[in-house]
């Protein structure tokens, strides 16, 4: 399937293209979760994280001293799995569960379709506008959501800026290089991205989310939970990648049938949100994170009284969340919060 654009588009408009449009786009025609898609998420592997988090929900909100109504809104809730799980867990804790308002901020009509079939008998509501939520103490959970909101390249040749394009005028794609006034975006997104890089790589849209989601918990208290691949550097790699039958692939076949990713800059995302006047309260790797919040414990206590076979299964999706050579180590966890907010649980 080809991307029907005239000359060259910038890599993140055609980032953007390959995953959102309404006739193709990836997110918008197909369920790209499980072993029948194309990747895995943390919460379709083991119903042990959705609970972790469950618990670090509710014990931020016993340290904002229990507000009588909190917003929980997940950011790109997938197919419905963690969101439902959250609820249910919620649902174990009386004074918790009526307090809370549950949300979901989601793009693709298609997800949003599967979400609603699969949360049909809880009362959760779906957001168009992050800023369209209540006046509240707000939590944001964003599980792997981060990672696929497009983004733009730049490199420094001889003192001069390119932005990476698409090259869409011939039958085959192919990556070019345009010169660019990089001053430009960063007036316009209010941040030094160039300096001592070489290499930029970062998403105007996460900045845009960023600075929307500082603006609600500034005012009404609250953070936001980031779980996803990354790194935590002062310098900028290129991480772009395609994902198809969970492997990679060259980003440029199979247009709109494969996801688009890339890993987050921890860093960066420090830099940004202490300028928005928000601040970084935990960074962790997800294997500790998980550890801290009582993961071990929580497999021994399900699996105590069951069959051989049903408790290896439990130990091997624990060991798939939590080793270091799987989701442990290049998964990290931050929680960016209020200034006032003093809350370490998990970190």
């Amino acid at each position: 399937m080809k991307v029907k654009i005239t000359k060259s588009i910038s890599l993140d408009k055609f980032i953007d293209n390959s995953l959102y449009n309404k006739k193709y786009g990836y997110y918008m025609k197909k369920n790209p979760f499980g072993k029948k898609g194309d990747f895995i998420t943390a919460p379709n592997i083991s119903i042990l994280f959705s609970e972790m988090i469950s618990i670090w929900i509710i014990s931020l909100w016993k340290k904002l001293k229990k507000p009588k109504k909190i917003n929980i809104v997940e950011l790109g809730a997938g197919n419905g799995e963690m969101m439902l799980n959250i609820i249910k867990t919620s649902n174990q804790f009386l004074f918790f569960k009526k307090a809370c308002n549950f949300f979901i901020f989601e793009k693709s009509p298609y997800l949003k379709k599967i979400q609603k079939e699969k949360l049909k008998n809880y009362k959760v509501r779906w957001l168009k506008k992050i800023i369209k939520v209540n006046n509240s103490p707000t939590i944001f959970i964003g599980n792997e959501f981060f990672d696929s909101l497009p983004i733009k390249q730049f490199t420094k040749k001889n003192g001069i800026w390119f932005e990476r394009h698409i090259d869409t005028s011939s039958k085959k794609e192919k990556f070019l290089e345009k010169k660019v006034d990089v001053k430009k975006f960063e007036k316009k997104i209010g941040i030094n991205i160039t300096k001592n890089q070489k290499f930029i790589e970062f998403s105007p849209l996460m900045i845009d989310l960023l600075k929307k989601i500082s603006t609600i918990v500034n005012k009404n208290d609250g953070g936001l939970l980031i779980v996803d691949y990354g790194y935590f550097n002062k310098k900028m790699f290129n991480t772009l990648q395609s994902v198809k039958n969970h492997k990679k692939i060259d980003i440029l076949n199979n247009v709109g049938s494969s996801d688009i990713t890339h890993l987050l800059n921890y860093k960066f995302i420090e830099k940004i949100v202490k300028k928005l006047k928000l601040k970084v309260s935990g960074f962790s790797t997800q294997r500790n994170f998980l550890i801290k919040l009582g993961i071990i414990e929580r497999a021994e206590i399900i699996s105590k009284k069951l069959p051989f076979l049903m408790k290896a299964d439990i130990y091997y999706r624990l060991k798939r969340l939590i080793d270091n050579k799987q989701m442990g180590e290049i998964f990290k966890v931050m929680f960016v919060s209020s200034r006032k907010i003093n809350f370490k649980l998990g970190f």
